[in-house]
């Protein structure tokens, strides 16, 4: 706190700079330098003197450490005596960017980058922004919902200011964290300087290449090698085919419409040609861009009908950890059928109970979370995780549940299903599975889970199925649907109906043998075929 009140009483002097050195040069002196004596004939040396103690008196330090730091540079015109010099100075810059009137002369601002709003997370989309440019925001305040590799989170202001410039806009993907996507001001009239502002095009790389025309003369012949004559001459070289920079999706579209890449000029980075150019040079000779000339085979087969799903978020994280589930996990599975019979006439009761006092029905699954907390509790290995060094178990049994959406795959937590009860769990699952739809859970909805359950049988009728384990975790349990089935009797050719479920166990050999995961499932079987026991 006491160096955030340091910068900001300092910006607001630099801002008066340039009034106080347009008045006596005295006065400069006196409120820049402590030592100073009132005379105003000292030399040109010894003004730059002080100066440079201003300098070292403003430059500050986060206090976080400097890779953290990106680093900005100033400029000070300072008239003294008719002779006009400028010094050069730099200061740190920390995560949260807070800027100064820099040489392109904007006034103090501050850069908000992407946050990372989940441990996982590299880079977020931007759903939709909650403030304007131009409107006033304070500590506390949702400036915009986040879409991140979980869920959709709204991100808060953290200072008292104006939102001055939106970099990127609703709708804007694959935004990599730290990336900055707007700038606020202190200052109501310092909105309009920021119409046009644009960030450099790496949050690092830009301010670092201003470096080089600062003072420190070690750094220039290391950038004026032998080559730099060929390097001077290569502009005046006419540009070749092969020589334009162009995104691979401008490329193709120039191939399909046969449309030399010489002929167009880019207006991307650095001279990059995009789609944007290739469609405004189609436009210009009257092609329809949107119908492309379909590819055809002797002229008889036309082209696959298609659409381009964009990935969102969720599904690609879902692919990337799935992905690397299957590839560094060694899966195995163990399936048995349950006798449910009991367990459907318990929870009939237990419902007729519940709607005769309004309370809200429970669920096969909902049971089924019960049964599978108490094994975890009876046979703690499979309640595990593995590491480089060592099996971490966990004393809490935390149940995932899969939720599928219309967004894609959720898996909220039930925290101590252990030690609750089925009213409780059913009501949890409902609320968590409603905010799953709404796409509004946030990191404590769905972190911490120490095993995952996945039911495909109940909505979809599944009768068995091998789910993927959920990393960190051990193990996860596939539960399918129930279905009555013939099983003889005590007598000769008796037989009598039953209702069976078919469950599947995945594991994760590195921590669940075969054995374990095996009396795991005897557990779990002895609570689901005895559903009374799960009661006391």
């Amino acid at each position: 706190m006491a160096y955030a009140s340091r910068i900001i009483n300092h910006s607001k002097k630099l801002r008066n700079v340039p009034n106080l050195l347009r008045h006596d040069h005295a006065v400069l002196v006196c409120c820049f330098s402590n030592g100073a004596q009132s005379s105003v004939c000292k030399s040109e040396a010894a003004e730059r003197e002080r100066v440079s103690k201003f300098v070292a008196c403003y430059h500050v330090s986060s206090g976080l450490p400097r890779n953290n730091c990106s680093r900005t540079t100033m400029r000070l015109g300072i008239p003294t005596g008719g002779v006009a010099y400028s010094r050069e100075l730099t200061c740190s810059q920390v995560q949260s960017r807070r800027g100064f009137a820099s040489d392109a002369g904007f006034p103090p601002h501050q850069e908000i980058g992407m946050p990372s709003l989940s441990p996982t997370m590299t880079e977020g989309n931007i759903a939709r922004w909650l403030k304007k440019e131009g409107d006033k925001v304070n500590p506390g305040e949702v400036l915009c919902e986040v879409e991140t590799d979980k869920a959709t989170v709204e991100m808060e202001c953290m200072e008292e200011g104006y939102l001055a410039k939106i970099i990127k806009g609703d709708g804007s993907k694959e935004i990599k964290v730290g990336e900055i996507i707007a700038i606020t001001v202190e200052e109501e009239e310092d909105i309009a300087k920021f119409k046009d502002y644009s960030p450099s095009t790496s949050d690092s790389g830009a301010p670092a290449a201003k470096e080089p025309a600062a003072p420190p003369p070690k750094q220039e012949p290391v950038q004026q090698p032998v080559s730099s004559p060929e390097a001077k001459s290569k502009p005046s070289s006419p540009p070749s085919e092969d020589r334009l920079f162009a995104s691979p999706l401008a490329r193709k579209m120039a191939e399909d419409h046969k449309v030399p890449l010489s002929s167009i000029k880019g207006t991307g980075p650095d001279g990059r040609i995009v789609k944007a150019d290739i469609e405004d040079y189609l436009a210009s000779r009257g092609k329809d861009v949107s119908a492309p000339t379909p590819k055809t085979k002797d002229g008889k087969l036309e082209a696959l009908d298609y659409v381009d799903i964009p990935h969102s978020q969720i599904r690609k994280v879902t692919a990337s950890r799935l992905l690397i589930s299957k590839q560094t996990i060694p899966h195995y599975y163990l399936t048995v059928d349950t006798c449910v019979d009991k367990l459907l006439d318990l929870r009939s009761q237990l419902n007729s109970l519940l709607e005769a006092s309004g309370g809200k029905r429970i669920s096969v699954n909902d049971l089924v979370i019960k049964a599978a907390a108490l094994a975890l509790r009876k046979v703690p290995q499979c309640n595990s995780s593995w590491t480089d060094d060592y099996t971490r178990q966990y004393n809490n049994v935390n149940i995932n549940v899969a939720v599928q959406t219309e967004n894609g795959l959720y898996v909220p937590v039930i925290r101590n299903a252990d030690k609750k009860g089925l009213s409780s769990i059913s009501s949890e699952v409902k609320q968590l599975a409603q905010k799953a739809k709404e796409n509004s859970l946030k990191p404590e909805d769905y972190e911490g889970g120490t095993f995952t359950v996945s039911n495909l049988g109940g909505p979809f009728g599944i009768k068995q199925f091998c789910a993927i384990i959920n990393p960190p975790q051990s193990g996860i349990l596939a539960v399918g649907s129930a279905e009555k089935r013939f099983i003889p009797s005590s007598g000769p050719e008796q037989f009598q109906f039953a209702s069976f479920m078919s469950v599947t166990l995945s594991c994760d050999h590195r921590v669940i043998d075969g054995a374990i995961g095996a009396e795991w499932l005897k557990a779990f079987k002895g609570y689901i075929e005895n559903p009374e026991s799960m009661l006391l």
